[in-house]
C-alpha cells in the first residue's frame, strides 16, 4: 500500500469512528484547507525574509503540524471527490511545463500569461 493510500485510510478511519463525515462536505473541506493554510501563514506574519528563515528552523514542529492539517484536509477532499491526488499533481506539473517554458520562465516569477 502506498503511503498516500495509507494516510487516506487512516484519515477515513479517524473520521468514521467520530462520525464526522456528516460535516465534511466539499465546501467545508475546502474552507478547512483555506483556514489551516492561513494558520500556517499567520506564523510568518510581519516577518521579513531572514526572520522567516530563522523562524522556520526554530518552530519546525509547529509548522509541521499546520502543514499536516492542510494536507489532511486536502487528502480527505481528494478522496471524497474521487480525485487521485498524485495523478492530479503530476498532470498539473505537465500543464505548468507548457505554461512556463524554460526559455521564457527560468529565473523569473512572471505569470504565464505575461511571459
Amino acid at each position: 500500500m502506498s503511503k498516500i493510500k495509507e494516510l487516506t485510510q487512516r484519515l477515513i478511519d479517524f473520521r468514521e469512528v467520530r462520525n464526522w463525515k456528516q460535516f465534511h462536505s466539499p465546501k467545508n473541506l475546502a474552507e478547512s484547507i483555506s483556514i489551516e493554510a492561513n494558520e500556517l501563514l499567520e506564523h510568518f506574519q510581519w516577518l521579513d525574509l531572514e526572520e522567516s528563515k530563522r523562524y522556520s528552523v526554530e518552530h519546525k514542529q509547529e509548522l509541521a503540524e499546520e502543514i499536516a492539517d492542510v494536507l489532511n484536509y486536502l487528502v480527505l477532499l481528494a478522496h471524497d471527490l474521487d480525485i487521485d491526488l498524485i495523478e492530479a499533481a503530476i498532470k498539473k506539473i505537465e500543464i505548468n511545463n507548457k505554461k512556463y517554458p524554460i526559455k521564457k520562465s527560468k529565473g523569473i516569477s512572471t505569470k504565464y500569461n505575461r511571459l
